[in-house]
């Protein structure tokens, strides 16, 4: 998710040129030299050719994994070459073909299937691109490679052709193939690399592994990113995602990892992804780490009944059936899907759930579920977003966290913190599993700050509180949980969804109260937590103005000068307004919403004085800045607004006073909001309450009159 900075250097400092290395590149190459790769030069030798990310980079990383430029041109010139010499593109099959013919062996890269011709007792393997079938498969190198029975897999092939008179023979031989992916890893030199990382640059270097530039996401945005790979690294895990369209939902399920499997949602079967009883064979889910079900929503899908209690029994118990025979796998579940309308919509009308199709939308299915990513938090995904940074390369941190997947976190909270009484086995087994995935993901040594492990507890209790919720208002058997923890001083610590705080009246309407005691959210005083801004109705009094302080969580929308800072300055006609940042123009335009609503709110006979302190911008900006201060000083005059700036160097702290007795403290000055498409269309541009905000702290204090 984008976000703004408090020095607009660092927006400029992520336009910088891919050769010149950040503090944080130069540190990823000290301590993983050879295991990361710039993440641009995927694009730049992909070309025209249709192949998984982690495809190149294992390329990449043979030949590139360096931060020397010199050896990076000559990585990308021999990894092109080999995609120009070895990649098969469909249209070009029967030249491939040709030329195995011609020289008698070549080498391939290509996607390879094996099915077992019980007739001939015999494996043939299909060769996705170049479009042969029937390719006879020694059984040892199935034994070695099962996953090529399920799925297929990408692998470097040497193909050979011996032409026969006899019909019956198949002419093309596979002389040998080798699965693009790692064979081994030294786990003990991942940990101690880690340890020469803070918890900041650690997390960013994961979010440029995925391929993201971290400046241009906030806290909660990573870790919104960060849990997509929760089910690489957590067994048998069971997520659910749903939301816009274009947010990168289905992207590291299909890209990031040799051990994920996408899959359409359309195509499942209970054949393909648990057994096929007719002849025994195991799907899927005995030999992926993950299953990840593209576009899984749609109303009016069909769906196979005895898939999804097949699905219910594997997701709850780990275990499916095979006639007799119950059969254990570890494979994650993972659903992606389109949301048609926004969220205020839904919880009016039904609930987050709503386009699942009828036979998912079940009380008993959901409750398998062990995180909701709210993707609607999740922002378009835009060119400028890719990183241009070091990151792993992908088969080696998937190599990482599948080696992971053994070990458990889940307990690591239960020193600082104690879950709810009330919190169901189910509720807590998935926030068990989204805390230990996270620890994994971030402290992998599994040592962590109380501050740090309560960050995590508190997301993972917010995912799983988003699926009991919305059972809740499907299923109204089911018992209220207040979703929560208590420190070891004893305080409770309630945790609430952030579309909840957004949409108070809309999310609480349709769900029961908990019984055990605790004070249910609605009952609530304003915490300095969570606290979304009301307006009250123009035909009630106008209740007294807030003091002290309040909290807004990052991604929240709903929120607005109009209502954050007008109530406080409306009757003031001399305000002074303290913010170093108002140097680049989204922050200047920041400054003019405020001053059209002051104008807006004012006698236009009326006139106002608002003085700006802030800082001069860098020598090199100084006259941008000025230029901007300018425009909007003649701007403010033909509106009443006697608008003048002084300039301090000396200042850090924000705050806005007024005449009339109030200042606000605001934590991050006027630039509250998120980044956004930046496009004229944009609803965000032209109504802030559409707009996402980065995590903020703002306090009233009333002072009396100057």
């Amino acid at each position: 998710m984008t976000h703004t900075d408090d020095n607009p250097d660092g927006k400029r400092g992520a336009e910088k040129n891919a050769s010149q290395q950040s503090d944080l590149d130069y540190k990823i190459n000290v301590l993983f030299g050879g295991s990361v790769v710039r993440k641009d030069l995927v694009k730049a030798v992909k070309g025209n050719a249709i192949v998984p990310s982690y495809v190149l980079e294992y390329l990449l990383g043979q030949y590139a994994a360096s931060d020397d430029e010199a050896t990076i041109q000559a990585g990308i010139d021999a990894v092109r070459k080999i995609l120009a010499a070895h990649y098969v593109h469909r249209n070009e099959s029967e030249l491939v073909k040709s030329t195995i013919r011609e020289k008698g062996r070549h080498r391939i890269i290509d996607k390879v299937t094996v099915t077992l011709n019980d007739k001939q007792d015999v494996y043939e393997a299909s060769f996705a691109n170049l479009g042969l079938h029937g390719v006879i498969v020694e059984p040892a190198t199935v034994k070695a490679n099962p996953k090529l029975l399920v799925g297929g897999v990408w692998c470097i092939c040497d193909i050979e052709y011996f032409h026969s008179d006899d019909s019956r023979f198949v002419p093309w031989i596979l002389g040998s193939l080798k699965p693009i992916q790692m064979s081994s890893f030294d786990y003990k030199s991942y940990l101690a690399s880690r340890r020469g990382f803070n918890t900041e640059e650690w997390i960013d270097l994961l979010i440029q592994s995925i391929g993201f530039n971290p400046e241009m996401f906030g806290r909660r945005a990573k870790l919104l990113q960060l849990v997509r790979l929760v089910p690489f690294v957590e067994r048998n895990y069971n997520l659910v995602e749903l939301g816009p369209k274009g947010t990168g939902k289905s992207h590291i399920y299909s890209e990031f990892s040799p051990h994920g499997m996408l899959i359409s949602g359309g195509e499942v079967t209970v054949p393909k992804l648990f057994v096929n009883n007719a002849n025994g064979r195991i799907g899927l889910v005995g030999y992926w780490d993950v299953v990840a079900f593209d576009e899984f929503a749609g109303k009016r899908k069909r769906t196979d009944k005895a898939l999804v209690d097949i699905m219910k029994n594997y997701m709850a118990n780990k275990s499916f059936s095979r006639g007799v025979e119950t059969l254990g796998a570890e494979a994650s579940m993972v659903f992606v899907g389109n949301t048609a309308h926004n969220v205020p919509y839904m919880l009016k009308h039904s609930d987050l759930f709503d386009e699942l199709p009828e036979a998912y939308h079940d009380s008993a299915y959901l409750d398998r579920l062990h995180f909701y990513v709210p993707g609607w938090e999740v922002d378009t995904i835009r060119s400028e977003m890719f990183s241009s940074g070091y990151g792993f390369v992908v088969d080696y941190i998937a190599e990482v966290l599948r080696s992971m997947r053994s070990t458990d976190y889940s307990d690591r909270y239960q020193q600082h913190f104690t879950l709810g009484s009330d919190i169901s086995t189910r509720d807590r087994d998935g926030i068990h599993k989204t805390f230990s995935g996270l620890m994994k993901l971030i402290y992998p040594e599994g040592e962590a700050t109380p501050a740090e492990i309560e960050e995590l507890l508190r997301f993972a209790i917010e995912g799983r509180k988003r699926v009991k919720d919305q059972i809740l208002r499907i299923d109204t058997t089911m018992a209220a949980v207040n979703f929560g923890y208590t420190d070891k001083t004893g305080t409770w610590h309630s945790v609430t969804t952030l579309e909840e705080d957004e949409y108070p009246d809309y999310y609480r309407s349709q769900l029961p109260e908990a019984e055990n005691g605790v004070e249910s959210p609605s009952e609530l005083e304003p915490a300095a937590e969570n606290v979304a801004m009301s307006v009250s109705s123009p035909a009630e009094a106008a209740p007294p103005l807030f003091e002290g302080h309040r909290e807004f969580q990052e991604n929240q929308r709903g929120v607005s000068y109009e209502t954050l800072l007008m109530p406080y300055l409306r009757g003031a006609t001399a305000i002074t307004i303290v913010d170093p940042y108002i140097r680049v123009p989204h922050q200047g335009r920041n400054l003019v919403d405020l001053l059209a609503l002051l104008a807006a709110a004012k006698d236009p006979a009326d006139e106002i004085a608002v003085t700006l302190v802030t800082r001069e911008d860098s020598a090199e900006y100084t006259q941008q800045q000025l230029t901007m201060l300018g425009d909007i000083q003649d701007s403010a005059a033909s509106v009443g607004i006697r608008f003048t700036v002084k300039f301090d160097e000396t200042i850090h702290d924000r705050s806005i006073c007024t005449d009339h007795g109030w200042k606000i403290l605001l934590g991050r000055g006027l630039d509250i909001f998120q980044k956004g498409a930046g496009n004229q269309y944009d609803l965000g541009s032209r109504c802030q309450e559409f707009r996402q905000v980065v995590a903020f702290g703002i306090t009233y204090i009333r002072e009396g009159l100057r």
